[in-house]
């Protein structure tokens, strides 16, 4: 079995309430129950983690680089800005998919930029709950 680290970004957990016709009507937990379903459709297990606080985040990837054959991360806010949390991915040498649910590209010019696309295999975008599934998929088919 396969496993990997499912982290969410500042204000994911609020999501069912935050601009629902952004982001949609599924709750995190809603969310974390259909990508863990997925996942073991597809022999993986899917480790959760939300937080708020950028230090936190980089903690726990730091905690869990030997558990995990990959990662993905819907960064949130931390997308355009965070080189700790940028420098956290490269730093654990986990292939990592970059999610996020809305289509970043088509918003305020500040969410196009991405500091953490770079040290991803992948960035997806705009398929809600299917950009989490689309990165197992990358993850699973990822050779380095």
């Amino acid at each position: 079995m396969r496993q990997i680290l499912v982290v969410h970004g500042p204000n994911l957990n609020l999501l069912g309430e935050r601009e629902p016709e952004v982001y949609g009507t599924l709750t995190l937990d809603d969310l974390n129950r259909e990508i863990r379903k997925y996942g073991r459709s597809k022999n993986v297990e899917c480790r959760f983690f939300q937080s708020n606080h950028e230090g936190d985040i980089i903690d726990f990837l730091h905690e869990n680089r030997h558990w995990a054959h990959g990662l993905v991360i819907n960064p949130g806010a931390l997308t355009h800005y965070s080189y700790a949390l940028r420098d956290a991915i490269a730093g654990v040498g986990l292939p990592a998919v970059e999610v996020h649910l809305s289509d970043i590209h088509k918003r305020e010019e500040f969410r196009k930029v991405s500091v953490i696309e770079p040290v991803c295999i992948r960035q997806i975008c705009g398929m809600g709950k299917k950009s989490y599934f689309e990165g197992i998929e990358i993850l699973l088919s990822y050779r380095e």
